[in-house]
């Protein structure tokens, strides 16, 4: 007797009750699936981008817009700090490096980000081809935003004022691509990285230079805090230049004690620790994924009474079949073990179904949120933790089907065929 077709066959006799249960099981387990994806990669991802920088420093504001704009770009700047106050915390003896970056443009929604080269050497970052840039307006495209403009060295675009998509074009310079870098799933797969200058010349005002500024761009050195006087472009007008955040790598342990407070009690401009500010948004962050969890544990219960409620009501309906059954050879334990394959059948495939959809869910909303940190999700990455979410199906699946089990091994062959 084979027992896994004659379940099968039960199953299928009923198609749209089947099939609601399985789809009511699926659902909440879809839910497990999607927020098990996204808190397994976003803090990873989140964690990545951060590493290296122990502090960010930008204008007052909210310490947690700081560092989503200033680390993860994903945030509007809470605005502009000066150019002196910022050399005077380079040569701070708590300071190791400082990372400058000016914001304030886009091409498509991809940011366009005025740094130097210790920028893309904070995470290690290779070249898929070209160089780095060294003039004004040459610029390095991430991975991904090469592969959706379509773009290559030796292409030419035109940056847009501000950091979203929609705003006007600055048509007085064009960004020579010189450069793409490889692939690294972090922050800069998304963005166009360029020289501080560069940001500076294209916001300057009826010239694409400053009036003292040098007119030959091949003897252009980039913007180092530590050596400012090496900006031959700004000998007298760099101070009143502005950046938007500094990105701060302590000399000793010391400084995480002192230089926020000598920062944010003693200067203009604001500090912020990433790994703090990250800690409070992922609590923050815990609390909903808590009550989308309690949710889907809500559905999944649902689900499983009504696996309960069909199986019941179908054994009642068929416990003619069973003493049948029983005639013909078929044991107590034969019957038992058929109820629970119905119980364990159905959650399986629901199991099998909400995976599916989970991975399908997320696959969507990265495919709406293709220049946040939300598109930089891998929807198809497959985590060991969804092997319990299968184990979790078919334990609802064995309660679910212990009454009715018990019942069908309890079935009288005399009562049920004199009954007929």
């Amino acid at each position: 007797m084979n027992l896994f077709k004659l379940s099968w066959k039960y199953l299928t006799f009923r198609p749209l009750s089947t099939g609601l249960n399985v789809f009511l099981l699926a659902l909440g387990l879809a839910i497990i699936t999607v927020l098990l994806l996204i808190q397994d990669q976003f803090e990873k991802k989140m964690s990545q981008d951060a590493a290296g920088i122990d502090l960010v420093v930008g204008a007052k504001g909210s310490p947690l817009q700081l560092i989503l704009a200033g680390v993860y770009h994903i945030d509007f700047p809470t605005g502009n700090i000066p150019m002196d106050e910022a050399q005077k915390l380079s040569r701070n003896r708590l300071v190791k490096n400082i990372i400058p970056m000016a914001l304030g443009d886009n091409y498509q929604g991809f940011r366009i980000v005025g740094t130097n080269h210790d920028y893309p050497a904070l995470y290690e970052a290779e070249l898929q081809s070209g160089a780095l840039w060294i003039k004004p307006f040459e610029v390095v495209l991430g991975a991904e935003v090469a592969v959706k403009s379509g773009y290559k060295v030796g292409d030419e675009f035109l940056g847009s004022h501000g950091i979203s998509v929609g705003s006007h074009e600055h048509d007085a310079n064009k960004f020579k691509v010189v450069g793409v870098l490889d692939r690294k799933g972090n922050v800069l797969d998304r963005l166009i990285l360029t020289s501080v200058e560069s940001i500076w010349y294209t916001h300057d005002e009826g010239e694409t230079e400053p009036a003292d500024s040098t007119a030959n761009h091949e003897e252009h050195h980039m913007v180092n805090l530590q050596d400012s006087v090496a900006v031959i472009g700004f000998p007298k007008t760099i101070e009143s230049r502005d950046l938007t955040t500094l990105l701060v790598q302590y000399r000793n342990p010391m400084a995480a004690i002192q230089l926020p407070r000598l920062i944010n009690s003693g200067t203009s401009m604001q500090a912020a620790s990433p790994s703090f500010e990250m800690s409070r948004l992922f609590e923050l962050l815990g609390v909903g994924i808590t009550l989308l969890q309690g949710l889907a544990v809500v559905i999944i219960g649902i689900s499983g009474l009504g696996i309960f409620i069909a199986l019941y009501n179908s054994l009642k309906e068929r416990k003619y079949d069973l003493a049948i059954l029983r005639a013909i050879g078929a044991s107590r334990g034969q019957l038992l073990l058929l109820i629970f394959l119905e119980g364990i059948m159905l959650t399986f495939m629901g199991a099998v179904l909400g995976i599916l959809l989970g991975h399908t869910f997320l696959s969507v909303i990265i495919s709406q949120n293709e220049q946040g940190v939300v598109g930089s999700l891998q929807p198809w990455i497959f985590l060991k933790q969804e092997l319990w979410i299968v184990v979790y199906a078919l334990t609802v699946g064995v309660l679910a089907s212990i009454i009715p089990a018990v019942a069908a091994y309890q079935t009288s062959i005399a009562k049920q065929l004199t009954k007929a």
